[in-house]
């Protein structure tokens, strides 16, 4: 058995062990490539597994051949997958049938391409049963989709199990779909990415369920991802892979607190922090490129401690502690892992205070039309987006948070000109009233460039990264000569990370991560003044966000571009933003300076949201807020029916006003004396003696 072979303790049996597995990919004119390279692991029945490495290191190509799934251009040269007793890499697609679903089943990245949004619920969490031979009669179907729908915590079955996709939340989706997988029984659950994409709060949710399922069913669970943070919450041992090599397996909170390879450390040190500290000593240098990897250790090109050993001879792994192996030559010799990082402060730097780019005044937006007989009735467009005034500054990054559904996306689209406002307005460079899309000059579009969160909604699947790239060239920046614009195109690129080589790739060659790198890299190639980053870096790997980061923060450093910075994260708006605007229902609940945002006092809805935040050694001991988002909006405050720290029927009868202290505005019925009492969280600690 392979040295890499990750050991259980004896007396638990094994749901999954991998053993000296490697896998093939045949390429063009380079033939077979290697892919994995005799990976080894197991999983224990109730444990969880963390499989985390950046984009292109084989994570997801060893989840989905444990799954069966096998490209038509890949082979397995050595080694074993087994699902208890069996071999899943030896049986033929009518096994497999077998296999999938009833003994190992998949809980997809993304909900949305999981479910039909044709069919409802019922239909297709009951045919998943029918189809595995589980359940056929109506009604013991029935009475297994309600058991599992309560199994997920989706308490309102009747409803839930009537709709259709689109009429769920992101978490609710996830839940179906977690469901869909646990509904034969499985014994290994192969959750790949399940809360990319998710806000905090729904993040938390999901992996509460996912701890409560181990517990109460004993499921083994292969949890691949690229946030490292939220695996720290649920996983019980993690395997580091590196360029389809596992480079170090340990208990989670061992990797956290003593990493024994470089990768890992560079992992750990790309993390942005929620608190005021950023491990910008130890991230990663340089990008992953299979081609510098030679007969030595795959790490060799960007590790900062190589030696000549490193580059001539594959290291074999070794047991430096219980439980904890490392594939490193030099483990030994590594300086002691030190966890203190260095202040945010200084990579982020001053704000801009430049002049007045974007201004937002009193900005109202509504979707839904009201019907004729509606409007004879005297109804009125119920707003998502309610009164909304912010601006932003040469030279300065303002972040918009806020669960899904707040308003962040909206806003953005209303400012690009993509839907229209219904109220208020929206002023660019002091002087030009922004209207629809189709209206403004050319100028104004080339100025103003959208990055979208999803890559896969803004490049066309048949045209090159090349072509990409040059068609705003050619749009906005006419006169350049080729040799010109394949300059600007490579530039771009090399700002994202990537060489000149994928020029010529497909969006299809390239992997989730990239292919995101590849859309802010077209939003960039435009030289615009405005830029909006719509969750621009939630498919991304930690240390390619890092990369990012830094690459936002230059541009904001040169002081010639203002930004929009949409995100879920956090811990990345504070390494980036120069101000934050805190949104729930449309509806601005907190705003202020970077600093101010992440010290007491906070909006309730605030602190929820940093509460909710995963932090290695930190699990939130605030209670799960109550509820779902209002529907309608109500009399009083939007957060009433979910606040902790509701004061009382004033909440639910009048707005709160809008109270400020310096540059900081918070809209709640408390006090601000009295909202820096209620803090439990301060600067990522839990205060001494707060209520």
């Amino acid at each position: 058995m392979n040295k890499q072979l990750v050991a259980m303790d004896m007396n638990i049996t094994n749901s999954v062990e991998i053993d000296d597995f490697s896998l093939d990919y045949f390429i063009g004119a380079n033939g077979w490539v290697r892919i994995l390279r005799e990976v080894g692991l197991s999983i224990g029945r109730g444990e969880v597994l963390g499989l985390v490495g950046e984009s292109g290191c084989g994570k997801s190509s060893l989840a989905y051949n444990l799954l069966g799934y096998r490209a038509g251009n890949s082979r397995i040269p050595s080694g074993r997958l087994m699902v208890g007793q069996t071999d899943v890499g030896r049986l033929d697609r009518a096994a497999l049938d077998k296999v999938r679903g009833r003994r190992v089943a998949l809980v997809p990245q993304n909900p949305t391409t999981a479910l039909s949004p044709h069919l409802r619920i019922r239909s297709q969490l009951a045919e998943v049963l029918v189809e595995h031979g589980y359940a056929t009669e109506t009604t013991a179907i029935e009475a297994r989709l309600k058991e599992l729908l309560f199994l997920v915590g989706l308490t309102d079955t009747d409803r839930i199990l009537q709709s259709y996709p689109y009429e769920l939340s992101g978490g609710q989706q996830q839940r179906i779909v977690i469901a869909m997988a646990l509904s034969c029984d499985p014994e290994v659950l192969v959750l790949d990415e399940p809360t990319t994409g998710l806000d905090v709060t729904t993040q938390g949710q999901i992996v509460r369920l996912l701890a409560m399922l181990k517990r109460r069913i004993g499921l083994a669970m292969l949890y691949v991802t690229h946030d490292l943070n939220l695996l720290s919450q649920i996983a019980d041992r993690v395997v580091v892979m590196y360029a389809g090599s596992v480079v170090e397996t340990a208990p989670t909170a061992t990797l956290f607190a003593a990493p024994g390879h470089p990768y890992t450390r560079g992992l750990i040190g790309s993390i942005p922090n929620i608190r005021q500290t950023a491990r910008g000593g130890l991230r990663l240098q340089g990008i992953l490129r299979r081609s510098e990897i030679g007969a030595g250790c795959p790490f060799a090109a960007r590790c900062q401690y190589r030696q000549p050993l490193c580059e001539a001879r594959h290291p074999e792994s070794v047991a430096i502690a219980v439980k904890h192996d490392v594939a490193c030559h030099f483990w030994r010799d590594l300086p002691a892992f030190d966890p203190v990082p260095e202040r945010l402060d200084a990579r982020r730097g001053a704000a801009g205070k430049g002049e007045v780019v974007l201004e937002v005044e009193h900005l109202a937006i509504s979707y839904k039309r009201v019907e004729l007989l509606g409007r004879w009735l005297g109804r009125t467009r119920q707003p998502v987006v309610k009164d909304v005034s912010l601006r932003v500054r040469r030279g300065e990054i303002v972040s918009l948070v806020g669960e899904s559904g707040s308003g962040k996306s909206t806003i953005a689209k209303a400012i690009t000109g993509m839907i229209d406002h219904v109220a208020g307005s929206v002023t660019y460079g002091g002087s030009v009233d922004l209207g629809m899309l189709r209206s403004r000059p050319v100028e104004v579009l080339r100025e103003i460039q959208y990055v979208f969160q999803n890559p896969d909604e803004s490049l066309n699947p048949r045209r090159t990264v090349g072509a990409a790239l040059a068609r705003p060239i050619s749009r906005f920046r006419k006169g350049l000569s080729a040799g010109e614009r394949q300059e600007l195109i490579v530039e771009a690129l090399r700002e994202v990370q990537l060489d000149e080589s994928y020029v010529h790739r497909y969006p299809g060659q390239l992997s989730g991560g990239e292919r995101q790198r590849v859309a802010i890299a077209r939003g960039l190639v435009a030289q615009p003044k405005l830029l909006l980053c719509d969750e621009i870096l939630s498919a991304l790997d930690v240390s390619v966000q890092a990369k990012v980061i830094d690459v936002l923060l230059d541009l904001k450093k040169q002081g010639e571009i203002a930004m929009l910075f949409i995100s879920h994260d956090l811990s990345v708006v504070r390494a980036i933003s120069d101000r934050v605007v805190v949104l729930y229902k449309g509806t601005i609940m907190e705003e202020g300076p970077t600093d101010a945002i992440y010290q007491p006092p906070y909006h309730p809805y605030t602190h929820m949201l940093l509460n909710a935040v995963p932090e290695p050694g930190r699990v939130s001991a605030e209670g799960e807020p109550a509820g779902e988002p209002p529907r309608l909006d109500p009399a009083g405050c939007v957060f009433a029916n979910r606040c902790l720290w509701k004061k009382g029927t004033v909440c639910d009868s009048a707005v709160p006003p809008m109270r400020q202290a310096g540059d900081l505005r918070i809209r709640c019925h408390h006090d601000l004396a009295t909202l820096s009492e209620l803090a439990t969280w301060q600067n990522g600690e839990r205060q001494a003696g707060a209520r």
